[in-house]
C-alpha cells in the first residue's frame, strides 16, 4: 500500500499527523503529539515543514493566549483524500485480483467482525 502513496512526498508520520487533523478538527502541538504517541518536540520541524508547504495552519489557542492550535488546510485535506483514494483503489484491485472468490467472502465476513469490534 505504501508503494501506491501518490507523489506528494509525505511520508507515513506526516499522512498520519494529517488524518488525525482531519478526524478530530483542530489540536494543540501537544495533544497531537499524545494522539501520536510522540514527543511534541519532535513534531516541531514536521509542522514547519507542512505549514511551509500550506498543508497546515498555526493560530492562536482560543483559550491559552501561550499556546497554538494546528489545523489542516483545504489543500491538506484534499492532500488527505487523495492519498485515501489511492490506496483505497489500489486495495479493491488487490482484493479482485488476487483473492479467490471464497477468500472475499471470508474477508467480508472479518471486516464485519472488526466493525462490531470497534464500535465497543
Amino acid at each position: 500500500m505504501r508503494q501506491a502513496r501518490p507523489a506528494h512526498g509525505l511520508g507515513p508520520a506526516s499522512a498520519s499527523l494529517l488524518s488525525h487533523l482531519v478526524r478530530t478538527g483542530p489540536l494543540s502541538p501537544k495533544e497531537l503529539a499524545a494522539r501520536e504517541g510522540v514527543q511534541s518536540q519532535s513534531l516541531t520541524r514536521q509542522l514547519a515543514t507542512l505549514e511551509e508547504r500550506g498543508i497546515i495552519t498555526r493560530r492562536p489557542h482560543a483559550h491559552d493566549g501561550r499556546q497554538v492550535v494546528v489545523e489542516i488546510t483545504d489543500a491538506g485535506r484534499r492532500l488527505v483524500e487523495d492519498d485515501r483514494l489511492t490506496r483505497d483503489q489500489w486495495l479493491a484491485r488487490a482484493i479482485a485480483e488476487r483473492l479467490t472468490p471464497v477468500e472475499r467472502d471470508v474477508l467480508a465476513a472479518a471486516n464485519k467482525l472488526l466493525d462490531l469490534l470497534s464500535e465497543t
